[in-house]
């Protein structure tokens, strides 16, 4: 009862009386590996501040879409002295040793498996660190290192480095070409929190492309061998409102993405490219979600084969193949409803159907590309999810997806984590 006169009371703090009433003490439960002095740093709410359930409110999403958190309650009770209380938050914290283990065939059938190991709560801090090895007709693997709150509660830092291999079709003259496509890169980003929805990322991108020749169609004007070295300067703007309860989300989220990439090659040449993803969440009922994402993106519209943005079944339309065409402009929406069809304890069966649809503009083309029927593809399909509620990101998902407009295919899509 007194807790329950408390939140009432907290109700009427956020009408305006709000400076008659402070904060004695944060106090936080219930963690185990998460460092309480880390849940007191990015916290709003402070010892001295004024009771403020609006702040509050901010304080719970903000810890809510930490991957350590999987879940986060608050308490208000009075302290012992006069219009000062003391806040609780009650935390159910997530397993943040993630292993990752992914296998598929490629074009060629040939066998192909990634596998990874990541920290998501090094030293109870909410740093990042792990990496992958993929065999995919090539060897590649990846480190990554990502600590948002390295500095304050509003700075951090990101190191990458990826020394990536794949086959890559190349489009160009109505024909296509396999070339072994390699990325070594070495990335330093900068993070900055601006405030509880808005945030920056600004970086350089150190990074050798090299193509070879394996097979398919020869050009003159396309070289069989290539190697260039570039640099990459990018800016990352997210504005974040989303809130989360488990599986379920809502909420609004934009992400800008937009890349200065420097090059002394002219069949490599230098180009700007921007794109970016806006996303729409909402709660249907107590078991559905409706989740949308559409992107928007352009980059410099120079006419090579090795064209930016690509089609792609694991990027951006289910069940449409791997990297099936490529392009300088490109607009894709995803949309689709997700249900709970089980749960119980920690595990989750969420089941969801879908329509991918996206265009592309062709390299040297122009807008009226957009609208072109052979550029256009739509694909509905359906799909399962299998989530773990206690485990960051465990989540494994299986989609089938079936064209319905020119030159269709279909098949199916897998992999960890939500699609978007």
């Amino acid at each position: 009862m007194r807790t329950i006169l408390v939140l009432i009371f907290l109700g009427i703090l956020s009408q305006g009386f709000s400076q008659q009433y402070r904060v004695a003490d944060l106090k936080v439960q219930g963690n185990k590996k998460l460092k309480t002095s880390f849940v007191k740093k990015i916290a709003s709410i402070k010892a001295g501040k004024v009771l403020d359930s609006t702040i509050i409110k901010d304080d719970i999403k903000l810890l809510k879409r930490l991957p350590s958190v999987a879940h986060v309650y608050f308490q208000v009770f009075p302290s012992e002295v006069e219009n000062e209380y003391n806040v609780f938050y009650t935390i159910e914290e997530n397993f943040t040793i993630i292993p990752s283990a992914n296998f598929y065939t490629t074009n060629d059938n040939e066998f192909a498996y990634r596998l990874g190991l990541y920290e998501f709560n090094l030293f109870g801090q909410n740093i990042t660190f792990g990496g992958f090895y993929q065999k995919d007709i090539y060897s590649s693997y990846a480190l990554n290192f990502r600590a948002p709150y390295l500095f304050s509660k509003t700075l951090g830092l990101a190191i990458n480095h990826q020394d990536l291999t794949t086959q890559e079709p190349v489009f160009f003259n109505n024909t296509t070409a396999n070339y072994r496509y390699n990325n070594n890169s070495f990335e330093i980003l900068g993070l900055y929190q601006l405030n509880f929805t808005n945030r920056f990322e600004f970086g350089v991108n150190y990074f050798t492309e090299n193509y070879s020749y394996k097979s398919g169609a020869i050009d003159s004007g396309i070289p069989q061998e290539l190697k260039v070295h570039k640099l990459l300067y990018k800016v990352i703007y997210e504005h974040n409102n989303l809130d989360y309860s488990y599986q379920y989300v809502s909420g609004f989220k934009s992400m800008l993405n937009f890349q200065y990439v420097t090059s002394r090659n002219k069949t490599l040449p230098e180009f700007l490219i921007g794109w970016n993803d806006f996303s729409y969440f909402k709660r249907l009922g107590k078991k559905g979600n409706w989740a949308s994402r559409l992107r928007i993106g352009f980059s410099t519209n120079d006419d090579t084969p090795f064209a930016p943005f690509s089609v792609d079944n694991n990027l951006n339309v289910r069940g449409v193949g791997n990297t099936i065409d490529r392009g300088t402009g490109v607009i894709v929406l995803n949309t689709e409803y997700r249900h709970t069809l089980y749960e119980r304890d920690w595990f989750i069966l969420q089941g969801n159907s879908f329509i991918d649809a996206g265009t592309w503009r062709n390299p040297g083309g122009n807008l009226g590309d957009f609208s072109n029927s052979q550029n256009i593809r739509v694909y509905p399909g359906i799909g399962l999810r299998f989530m773990h509620k206690k485990i960051f990101n465990a989540i494994f998902r299986i989609d089938y997806g079936v064209g319905i407009t020119q030159n269709a295919t279909n098949g199916f899509v897998f992999g960890i984590g939500q699609y978007f």
